[in-house]
């Protein structure tokens, strides 16, 4: 089987990475197994485990494009002020409601959207939060002071209202 570009052998794990990023920029893909497709159509032989393994080493993202659907991006690709205008966007979309107790927030969104909501508050990267946890319709994120989640929330609802 002959490799494309006349590359002898099979591809370097580099290689390989930089042929996932090229696919999730050109086109959507929302799983493991529709990239490993997509490789294989390249005539790269991958198994899921591997694409799984170059997913979290290139800190791939799951993002949410509606109706339920979510395609992976890079994490980098956003800078902060990108990161705000999509946080902004996700919360007049999908988040329901902010709740807060002491220093900690609870976000309610639609189902299936805490992780994408959450991942993009972790790459903000605020001083002001601690951290976050997310399940399907949940987000505990935890302020780094009383004061500062009061202020938090304050902003989490001025997004929601757009």
């Amino acid at each position: 089987m002959h490799t494309m570009g006349g590359m002898p052998g099979p591809l370097s794990k580099e290689q390989r990475q930089k042929r996932i990023q090229d696919i999730i920029a050109r086109e959507s893909v929302s799983t493991q197994g529709e990239l490993v497709e997509r490789l294989q159509a390249d005539g790269i032989r991958v198994t899921q485990a591997t694409v799984s393994r170059d997913i979290n080493e290139l800190r791939l993202v799951r993002l949410p494009v509606g109706k339920g659907r979510h395609r992976y991006a890079l994490a980098q690709t956003t800078g902060h002020v990108g990161a705000q205008e999509e946080l902004a966007r996700l919360f007049q979309n999908f988040v329901h409601d902010v709740d807060r107790g002491e220093n900690m927030l609870v976000i309610r969104t639609a189902e299936g959207h805490a992780s994408g909501v959450a991942l993009l508050l972790d790459r903000v990267r605020r001083d002001d939060i601690v951290g976050t946890i997310a399940g399907e319709d949940t987000i505990f994120v935890v302020a780094r002071t009383t004061a500062e989640a009061e202020s938090i929330m304050e902003e989490f609802h001025a997004l929601m209202l757009g």
